[in-house]
This record gives structure tokens, C-alpha cells and sequence, in this order.
């Protein structure tokens, strides 16, 4: 099954026009024509079928003839990861941890962050991209970029943890995690949190945990994280 998203249609959306972009894509390249049946997401829990009713290269419409809503998870992730020095990495990680699963990815600007400035425009695409590859009907929520200041002043519901690598007392992340709870888990930069940074996390409630024995880049310690409350919850 191929997965499309839109984001505008919902439960009583009974017909459809598709941008310039996917009309092409739906009539052009995949070939499809009158009669054919697309299955479309908005991202928030619904699957659509829709019938082809017009193949216009620019303008392709299509009428619903079903719709189904899929449960969301009984508990929410929520990572916050400082970006990375190289784009594509952090990349990497949106990709990945979408088709794992996960509810919001928050950026955090972090003392030791290499990049300062993170532009999100090719994120939301790439979460998309996952989104319709792993054909799940959720689109994470990004946030805005922020500073690790602002960010940690939040209120957060569930359990909250921080991954560092000073040598502390650390708790083992999956001895920790509990199935069906909320839980947000803060992922550092490549130099790590400053001591500032994670003495602020514990105070505001955050829990010290170690993701193993040797030390991950910021991208493999933020999918290791996402994983683990996977596994953690099947």
C-alpha cells in the first residue's frame, strides 16, 4: 500500500483535489486513472480511501469512501534533541525515530552547541517522508527550536529524564522506563550537556540515565532512546 498525506481533509471531508505535485506524481508516475483507490492520511489518526474520479495531471480529484480512525499510543514520547553539526544527521534521527514511533521532537539549543540555528522547513518533509514509508497514520509534532533554559521551565507530564556522559551517579534507561506512561527524554549535543545544563535538569525534576557502556553520537543516543521506549511498551 502506498501512503499519501494530507493534512487538510478530516472525518467529514468527502472529496478531494491533490496539489500540482501529487497529481503528477498519482497520474504520471504511479499510472493511476478513474476507479483506482488511494489510501490517504492527515497525520492525526485517520486513514482515508478515495476513489480516483478525475486524473488531472495538475488537478486529480478523488471522492472518500471510507474512513477509518487508528488508536493513538497509550503513552506519549517526547525527545529533545540538540541539533547536530552536521544536517543530515539530525536528519537521520527524524527519519528513523518517526518509523520507530514517536509523538514530538523538540530542537534544544544547547551551551555546547555547535549549530545555533536550525531551520526547519526540510524536517517537516522529512517527517512526512517517514510518516507515509512506515504507512502510519501519526505525524510527530515539531516544535520550535529553543534554548535549553527556556525548555526545562516547561511543565512535562509523565517521566522525565536526562542522557549525559559526566561521570555521576546514572540510572540504566530501560531499568527505568515503565510501559504505558509519558515520557520525555533530553538527548545532548555532541560536545554534551554542560554541568550547568544538567544540574538545571535535576533540579527541575529530571533523572540522570546512561544508554550503555560506550559513548553515541547524538543522533544514535537519541534513536537508542526512542527504541528503548518501544521496545519497553510492546
Amino acid at each position: 500500500m502506498q501512503l499519501f498525506y494530507n493534512p487538510e481533509i478530516n472525518e467529514t471531508t468527502t472529496q478531494l483535489l491533490f496539489d500540482k505535485t501529487e497529481s503528477k506524481h498519482i497520474v504520471k508516475v504511479l499510472r493511476k486513472t478513474v476507479g483506482d483507490i488511494l489510501h490517504i492520511t492527515n497525520g492525526n489518526g485517520w486513514l482515508f480511501s478515495a476513489e480516483i474520479i478525475v486524473p488531472n495531471i495538475n488537478k486529480c480529484a478523488a471522492k472518500i469512501i471510507s474512513k477509518t480512525q487508528h488508536k493513538s499510543r497509550e503513552f506519549k514520547l517526547h525527545l529533545a534533541v540538540a541539533p547536530t553539526k552536521m544536517n543530515d544527521r539530525y536528519e537521520w534521527f527524524l527519519e528513523k525515530a518517526t518509523e520507530i514511533g514517536i509523538e514530538s521532537i523538540t530542537p534544544i539549543i544547547c551551551d555546547h552547541s555547535e549549530r545555533k540555528i536550525v531551520k526547519t522547513d526540510r524536517f517537516d518533509r522529512i517527517l512526512q517522508s517517514a510518516m507515509k514509508q512506515s504507512l502510519s497514520s501519526y505525524i510527530p509534532l515539531l516544535n520550535p527550536p529553543i534554548s535549553f533554559k527556556d525548555f526545562i521551565q516547561q511543565d512535562f507530564f509523565g517521566d522525565q529524564f536526562i542522557a549525559h556522559c559526566e561521570e555521576t551517579n546514572k540510572k540504566s534507561l530501560k531499568q527505568s522506563l515503565k510501559p504505558k506512561t509519558d515520557v520525555t527524554i533530553l538527548i545532548g549535543p555532541e560536545g554534551d550537556f554542560s554541568t550547568k545544563e544538567i544540574e538545571l535538569a535535576l533540579q527541575n525534576k529530571f533523572i540522570p540515565v546512561t544508554l550503555g557502556e560506550t559513548r553515541l553520537r547524538t543522533e544514535t543516543a537519541a534513536i537508542v532512546a526512542c527504541h528503548s521506549v518501544a521496545f519497553i511498551n510492546e
